[in-house]
């Protein structure tokens, strides 16, 4: 009796096995794919071609070698990328300026936010012409930035040598029309800003960035201003931008972090900028928080 019992037992418990474990295997198996499927979910950066993207292509190969995986988003246009992050396709980009992130906030606005600083490319006052600013003629042509965006920095670097003086408080939103003193009766020309390098030729002096010289195939050019920009321009410092919802994705922490602490990054950085100190800063060395 007792062994027809236990048998009984077994075939019971064996049923029960039978009812039970499909169900098990549904509810484990959800599990795993929605944990892999998390697991597996790369941080996706958009970047536009250049350094900047070079730098960041850099930190995402070190962060899949710890685990993180990254995939890089290349866009050929300056809208894409915030358009890109707002409707959540991307999770991150890097290739703006606070300048230019308020201002497309400002125009269309997108949820997005600066989470943490980056590179700071600085600007000079080039010219072919004169070996110093003091050797400016009366009436020289000086070429700025014609959009709102960069104009403002270029005529703050020319307040700053003493060449003009703008008004007070328009800061970086600065125009040609916020000059209120111009002793020496320059005249202003307003150029698109990645033509500048062209127009260099036909201008005494002109706001340019050392990139694009670099770029163009003159190195030696980009070392040659006759005034820089400096760490104080941080303002114009390249942000980490991620949508607000998002801003917290520890992901994110983790990828910047990557970046800031990378030695290959810094490395890439420089060679991108013709081994020159002088035109680039990397303000986050300064700054206690990354953000």
């Amino acid at each position: 009796m007792a062994s027809c019992r236990s048998d009984r037992m077994k075939v019971r418990h064996s049923a029960c096995n039978r009812l039970l474990h499909p169900l098990q295997m549904i509810l484990c198996a959800g599990s795993l794919l929605l944990s892999g499927t998390l697991a597996a979910a790369p941080l996706r950066v958009g970047v536009t071609p250049g350094s900047l993207a070079d730098s960041v292509a850099v930190a995402a190969a070190e962060a899949r070698q710890q685990g993180l995986d990254v995939e890089l988003i290349e866009f050929t246009d300056w809208t894409a990328p915030n358009t890109a992050l707002d409707t959540g396709d991307i999770d991150l980009n890097y290739f703006q300026h606070q300048a230019f992130l308020d201002n497309a906030i400002r125009e269309r606005g997108y949820r997005i936010q600066s989470v943490a600083v980056g590179l700071l490319p600085n600007i000079g006052l080039y010219s072919k012409k004169h070996a110093r600013l003091a050797d400016l003629p009366k009436g020289a042509t000086i070429g700025v930035a014609n959009d709102p965006v960069n104009q403002g920095r270029g005529l703050q670097l020319l307040d700053q040598a003493g060449l003009i003086t703008l008004r007070d408080g328009v800061g970086p939103r600065g125009t040609v029309d916020d000059i209120v003193a111009n002793p020496a009766g320059f005249r202003l020309v307003e150029v698109e800003g990645p033509q500048l390098v062209r127009a260099i030729d036909d201008l005494d002096l002109a706001q340019g960035y050392p990139a694009h010289f670099v770029n163009a195939g003159q190195p030696e050019l980009a070392s040659r201003a006759l005034q820089y920009s400096s760490i104080d321009d941080i303002y114009y410092a390249i942000r980490f931008v991620a949508r607000t919802e998002g801003a917290d994705d520890p992901r994110i922490a983790r990828f910047i972090a990557i970046y800031q602490g990378s030695d290959a990054v810094r490395r890439t950085i420089h060679e991108a900028f013709a081994s020159d100190p002088q035109l680039y800063a990397l303000p986050w060395l300064n700054a206690s928080p990354s953000r």
